[in-house]
């Protein structure tokens, strides 16, 4: 495999991550809701247009319920247009090169390292230490870029005079070091390193787990139909796995620090029982419709566009 592998996994994941972008995108704004440090959060769920006001609305708090996917979806439409369903879009190819290809072709690896030779066969618990691994390294290979993609997703809900108004993921990733330092390219990193090695352990030991079993048993031949729902099993598990410490990771990655102001949050932990304590525990699986919903088309796409690509490029 070696090089391969990661080649494989690398277009897979790209064609993947840029296709359901805006399912991503939603999914931030929703983990986002709710902040208390926000200056009036009530007003500032989309891109607030709403907000250019705000400052006559002083201190008073305003009470609005929580909106699903689709009511986000069509306010971002309707207040920023559809190419702002696509904003951070390069982030997302940027951290698909890093994260996924490493991710993709080092479990490969280990995988075909660790597979008996005799019998073809490697236990589950082999598959899911494998994705641990994998993930781990992949994370931390491609924080930079997923602190810029959640930044360049978020930007929009922010008042007009706080955004951050990154052209690009490379300008995003410039500005960031030249004011925050160097150190602000890996925040969250322990975060995304703890979600990737359970999004990579449960998404891809899944997917294996199920696709073998669905053709010991018989069910279905080795084709689209076994790719797609071994995919969707391996997205749910995955979504149900991660959305808490994704939420974490979206709001500590997302959050602004003044020169010698105080952070919203001293790390993960903090953040987590911030959260709890302000929102309840069922905070912790905000937007976890936009996440499955992401979940499931992004693990279809991405393995079947992975099957497709290892048929193109067997002979290589």
């Amino acid at each position: 495999m070696g090089l391969k592998g990661f080649v494989e996994g690398g277009i897979a994941s790209i064609v993947a991550g840029a296709s359901t972008h805006p399912l991503d995108l939603i999914k931030v704004r929703m983990q986002l809701q709710g902040e208390s440090h926000l200056p009036n959060p009530s007003l500032q769920l989309y891109r607030p247009a709403l907000a250019v006001n705000s400052a006559a609305v002083g201190n008073v708090s305003i009470s609005q319920p929580r909106v699903g996917p689709i009511s986000i979806g069509v306010r971002i439409i309707q207040l920023e247009g559809v190419a702002a369903l696509f904003s951070g879009v390069s982030a997302t190819m940027l951290r698909q090169t890093l994260y996924s290809t490493t991710r993709m072709g080092l479990y490969e690896i280990i995988k075909n390292k660790w597979t008996d030779k005799e019998t073809g066969n490697l236990p589950l618990t082999s598959k899911i230490l494998a994705g641990l691994i994998a993930g781990g390294v992949g994370a931390a290979v491609g924080n930079p870029a997923d602190v810029a993609m959640v930044r360049m997703q978020a930007d929009g809900r922010l008042p007009i005079d706080q955004r951050r108004n990154y052209k690009s993921v490379i300008d995003a990733l410039s500005q960031m070091t030249k004011q925050e330092g160097v150190g602000s390219l890996w925040r969250g990193s322990a975060l995304t390193v703890n979600r990737a090695m359970i999004v990579t352990a449960s998404q891809l030991a899944t997917y294996d787990q199920v696709k073998e079993t669905i053709l010991e048993k018989g069910v279905m031949g080795d084709g689209i139909g076994t790719h797609v729902t071994a995919s969707f099993a391996a997205g749910f598990v995955a979504a149900v796995a991660s959305n808490p410490i994704d939420v974490i990771k979206t709001r500590v990655m997302n959050m602004k620090v003044a020169p010698g102001a105080e952070p919203p949050y001293s790390g993960a932990l903090d953040c987590a029982l911030k959260t709890v304590r302000a929102e309840g525990p069922m905070a912790l699986y905000k937007g976890f419709i936009p996440t499955i919903s992401r979940q499931g088309p992004f693990t279809v796409v991405l393995f079947v566009t992975l099957e497709q690509v290892r048929k193109l490029l067997k002979d290589f």
